[in-house]
C-alpha cells in the first residue's frame, strides 16, 4: 500500500469567515486593543486570497495598517491637548500678503529639530501681521511630528501661576510644563506684569532654558519689553533666555486683516 503524500499549504486556502474563526479574531483584537485590525481583517484577508499572497505578507498588511492609524490617532491627540483656540496651518499662510515672511524659514521651523534642541521662537510685529497663525500653524506641525505642545496666552500662563503660588501647589504647574516639549505664549507684552508675576514667568523660563522650548508671539520689539515687566532686571533676564541662540522672525507693520479687507472691498 502506497502511502499518501499531501502538498504543503500555500497561501491563505479560505475565505475569511469560512473557518469559524472570526469571532476569537474579533476577541483577541479587543483583548490586545488592535481595533485596525479588527475592522480591516476581512478586507485585507479577502485581498491576500484573491492575490494568493503568503501569510506573512497578509500578517504584515495588517501590522503596517494598525501602525499607521496608531500614529494617526496619536497625532490627532497631540494636536487637541495642545489647546489651539482654533485651527491654523501653515499650508494655509498666504506668504503673498507678507513678504516679511518667507517660506523658507518658517519651514524650518516646522520640523522638530530646534525643539529638541530647546531653541527659543520670536515671532514679532504688530497686531494683524500673521504672528497668531505662524505660532498656531508651527505649533500643530510639531505637535504632528510627535511631541508634546501647549498653547496658552501670556496673561493666562501668569494667572496660573499665580493662582498656583497661593494654593502652594507651584511646583506641580512647573513639573506638568516642564513636559511639554514646546510651550506657546500668545499676546506676549500685552500687558504690564508685576514683579511677582514677572518673577514667576522668569522661573518658567529659566526652568526650561536650552531643555525645553519656548515660543512668542509679541507686538512690542525687545527695546519696548520694559513697559511689560516693571522689574528692569528680570526683564533684562528675559531678554536674554528669549534672545539667546533664538529663532527670530518680524512680521512687520502691515496688517494681513486690513489687506484682505482691502482686498474683499476692492479699495
Amino acid at each position: 500500500m502506497t502511502a499518501s503524500t499531501t502538498a504543503p499549504a500555500t497561501g491563505r486556502q479560505s475565505a475569511p469567515g469560512t473557518d469559524g474563526l472570526d469571532t476569537l479574531i474579533d476577541q483577541a483584537c479587543r483583548t490586545l486593543n488592535l481595533p485596525t485590525i479588527r475592522a480591516q481583517f476581512d478586507e485585507v484577508a479577502e485581498a491576500a486570497l484573491r492575490q494568493q499572497g503568503s501569510d506573512k505578507t497578509f500578517l504584515l498588511e495588517l501590522l503596517e495598517a494598525e501602525v499607521e492609524h496608531r500614529d494617526e490617532r496619536r497625532r490627532t491627540r497631540l494636536v487637541r491637548e495642545a489647546r489651539f483656540p482654533r485651527p491654523k496651518r501653515i499650508e494655509d499662510f498666504d506668504y503673498t500678503v507678507n513678504p516679511n515672511i518667507t517660506p523658507e524659514v518658517v519651514n524650518t521651523l516646522t520640523e522638530p529639530g530646534w525643539v529638541s534642541a530647546g531653541q527659543p521662537l520670536c515671532l514679532i510685529g504688530d497686531s494683524g501681521t500673521g504672528k497668531t497663525h505662524l505660532l498656531i500653524g508651527i505649533g500643530t506641525a510639531i505637535a504632528e511630528a510627535g511631541l508634546k505642545v501647549r498653547y496658552t496666552t501670556t496673561a493666562n500662563l501668569v494667572n496660573e501661576l499665580s493662582e498656583a503660588a497661593d494654593e502652594r501647589h507651584l511646583t506641580k504647574v512647573y513639573a506638568r510644563y516642564d513636559k511639554v516639549d514646546l510651550l506657546l505664549l500668545d499676546e506676549f507684552g500685552y500687558l504690564e506684569l508685576d514683579k511677582a508675576g514677572a518673577k514667576l514667568l522668569f522661573e518658567l523660563f529659566t526652568d526650561r532654558e536650552e531643555r525645553r522650548a519656548i515660543a512668542i508671539a509679541t507686538n512690542s520689539p525687545f527695546s519696548e519689553w520694559p513697559k511689560t515687566f516693571t522689574d528692569q532686571r528680570l526683564c533684562r533676564a528675559i531678554v536674554d533666555r528669549m534672545t539667546f541662540n533664538s529663532n527670530i522672525i518680524e512680521t512687520g507693520s502691515e496688517s494681513y486683516r486690513v489687506h484682505a479687507t482691502r482686498a474683499r472691498l476692492g479699495t
